[in-house]
């Protein structure tokens, strides 16, 4: 037996669990190898740990009241009808929201982009960008 399929059964062989062939093929396995033992070992101990837990006692109502919730799952709440009209108008009022934000974005960029147009087209320069000190006079008066 390797120690993969061992590790697998060693949990069963500390319970109790196994056949007793298998038991006999761990039992083999765990004496020839001190990796397989010494995790045996250390499995013991945590189970040795987790059986000296409390025990935890069930609530005997438990189970009733479980299956109750079970059966009310399946019943259809009923909402008023504000409330189902609200949940399909905020998904609507969010996006004429953002409509509108777009939509004022592209009016505020085009209004800012206008001030070439008060110029005849033999004032404009070629490449307007590349000399903005012609149209800053705080910046060209620094200049200076």
């Amino acid at each position: 037996m390797n120690c993969k399929k061992a590790h697998k059964e060693i949990i069963f062989y500390l319970e109790g669990d196994l056949l007793p062939v298998k038991e006999k093929e761990i039992e083999a396995h765990l004496k020839q190898c001190p990796d397989c033992m010494a995790f045996a070992e250390d499995l013991k101990l945590s189970l040795g740990f987790i059986s000296k837990l409390p025990e935890i006692e069930v609530n005997p109502f438990f189970y009733t009241r479980l299956k109750a919730r079970i059966e009310n799952l399946g019943q259809v709440n009923v909402s008023p009808m504000w409330e189902r009209f609200f949940v399909v108008l905020r998904p609507v009022f969010f996006s004429i929201l953002l409509a509108v934000g777009i939509f004022s974005g592209i009016k505020i960029g085009q209004t800012t982009t206008d001030y070439n147009t008060s110029y005849s087209s033999s004032q404009v320069e070629p490449v307007p960008y590349l000399n903005e000190l012609g149209m800053e006079s705080l910046e060209s008066f620094l200049m200076e």
